[in-house]
């Protein structure tokens, strides 16, 4: 991820949201976003995280931000 986005915060929108079990059972979250302002504006990217965030046709197509700190990623959704 530092690779693609330096640190910040960054306003994006959710294109879908995906589901997975690990092999260990956990529960996987991804996020697919995109960027719509500054200069990373039109990048695409996937963010995963160990807890859901919501339901899927709850999340895709809301409006989000994308804070990265320290190369880690972190996602909000905004109402």
């Amino acid at each position: 991820m530092s690779a693609l986005l330096p640190d910040g915060s960054y306003d994006a929108f959710v294109i879908d949201l995906t589901e997975e079990s690990e092999d260990a059972g956990q529960l996987q979250t991804l996020v697919e976003l995109t960027i719509v302002a500054g200069e990373h504006k039109g990048l695409v990217l996937e963010v995963a995280t160990d807890s859901s965030i919501g339901l899927f046709e709850d999340i895709v197509g809301m409006p989000a931000t994308l804070t990265v700190t320290n190369g880690s990623p972190q996602v909000r959704i905004d109402d």
